[in-house]
């Protein structure tokens, strides 16, 4: 065999992946796809659980807001805002699936402070719960006081 300068004898080829490195590597991107679909389900998972937080918080706020312009004599008349149990659907307008309800119930009691003033002012309470996705049941409350001499009086 004559070589001439600058050549060399190749040896054939014999480098290639074995079935282990094969699977291996099909392992490797199993793991990597199981964990891209669970960051998925938890980011997924994540958004519903705010997106129920915050439609509890904007039900709170609608009663509060409503009970704020009430005048003194209508929120100590035991009657007049209703304290029994009331339903909200998750959507608001329009929607047709009603499988997440809100329940909610307003509570006006005396404020409970020691000041001189205290016969004044009503502790107003908005208790919201629901059964949120796998049955979880949750909770969100929110309190606020109203007083004699308060915004209702400048409203009228």
């Amino acid at each position: 065999m004559n070589l001439r300068l600058g050549e060399y004898i190749t040896p054939p080829r014999t480098n290639a992946f074995t079935l282990v490195d094969a699977l291996f590597a099909m392992a490797v991107a199993g793991v990597m796809f199981l964990a891209l679909y669970a960051g998925l389900a938890f980011g997924f998972r994540i958004i519903k659980m705010s997106r129920e937080n915050t439609r509890a918080t904007q039900i709170m706020l609608e009663k509060m807001e409503t009970i704020r312009l009430y005048k003194w004599e209508q929120v100590t008349n035991t009657g007049f805002i209703p304290t029994n149990t009331f339903l909200v659907p998750y959507y608001s307008i329009g929607g047709t699936n009603t499988s997440l309800m809100y329940t909610g119930r307003v509570s006006i009691q005396p404020s409970g402070l020691p000041w001189t003033y205290a016969d004044d002012m009503r502790r107003v309470t908005v208790r919201i719960d629901w059964s949120s996705m796998g049955g979880t049941n949750r909770t969100r409350t929110m309190t606020t006081f109203v007083t004699r001499n308060g915004m209702q009086s400048y409203v009228y």
